[in-house]
C-alpha cells in the first residue's frame, strides 16, 4: 500500500494504519479518504500530500 507524505509538516499517512483518531479505519487507501479529510498535524488538505519515498 502506498504511503503519502504531507509536504508541509512531514506527516505520513499509512493506509495500513489509517487515521483512527479522525474516524479513518485501517486499510483505507489515500484515494478513498473523504475530500474534507485534512492532515491531523497541520490541517492542510489532501492536495498537499505526495507519495512518500
Amino acid at each position: 500500500m502506498t504511503k503519502y507524505e504531507c509536504t508541509i509538516c512531514g506527516y505520513v499517512y499509512d493506509p495500513e494504519i489509517g487515521d483512527p483518531d479522525n474516524g479513518i479505519e485501517p486499510e483505507t487507501l489515500f484515494e478513498e479518504l473523504p475530500e474534507d479529510w485534512v492532515c491531523p498535524l497541520c490541517g492542510v488538505s489532501k492536495e498537499d500530500f505526495d507519495e512518500a519515498m
